[in-house]
């Protein structure tokens, strides 16, 4: 019987980490990228698309990940389509992804007064000019902590790509579990591991609060 060390779980643990995070980056970049698109079409005000935007963020803020999960996953081989547990798994967590953040900058933007647009407006600046030079640069200070808070959220979304059979840090630690018979320590590895990656981020999304005082506005 083959014995596995504890730098053994901890070893191969730390391997799988890095498509946890691989994925995250994924997800949180072409999250948005999207959810920027979805911001930016529902600023123009035209009643169609707003209507289609809203309908779009509520269904996969009303739904749980596991199911989009697996209805991508299942519903693109249902449709011919050979794709991976990666291709999947990324695809799915973009989409989720996209429609937060799509809500949380445009909550962001509404923050800023009225009058903004107005005194925008008023010196002859299109919409685009208005978005670059006005209005975004003040809701990025107010954007910036929910956004990098949501990332913690996305991070241990991750874990549930491994029920479409994604090798991530969760897959990898029941994997593990299974072979050296040690559930409590391994879970226990996997549960400080996740923890090594959302304190710090949760620490800086913090810090960046502070830094930008926006919530004593």
């Amino acid at each position: 019987m083959i014995e596995f060390t504890l730098w053994d779980i901890v070893r191969n643990l730390l391997l799988a980490a890095r498509w946890t995070v691989a994925l995250s980056l994924v997800a949180f970049i072409g999250g948005g990228v999207v959810g920027a698109a979805l911001l930016v079409v529902r600023l123009m005000g035209r009643p169609t698309p707003n209507r289609l935007i809203a309908g779009y963020v509520q269904l996969f803020q009303g739904t749980p990940l596991l199911m989009q999960l697996f209805l991508l996953y299942f519903g693109l081989a249902l449709m011919g389509f050979n794709t991976s547990a990666w291709v999947s798994a990324g695809l799915a967590l973009t989409l989720y992804a996209s429609a937060y953040l799509a809500d949380i900058w445009r909550g962001c933007v509404e923050a800023i007064p009225r009058g903004q647009w107005e005194a925008s407006r008023s010196l002859a600046l299109s919409f685009g000019q208005q978005l670059t030079h006005v209005i975004l640069p003040q809701a990025v200070r107010i954007a910036v902590p929910p956004t990098v808070g949501f990332l913690v959220q996305l991070i241990k979304g991750t874990a549930l790509a491994s029920v479409v059979g994604f090798v991530e840090l969760t897959k990898a630690g029941g994997m593990i579990a299974n072979v050296t018979y040690a559930p409590l320590l391994v879970y226990g590895c996997v549960a400080l591991l996740y923890f090594g990656l959302c304190f710090p981020v949760s620490l800086y999304a913090r810090s960046l609060e502070r830094k930008l005082n926006v919530g004593h506005r």
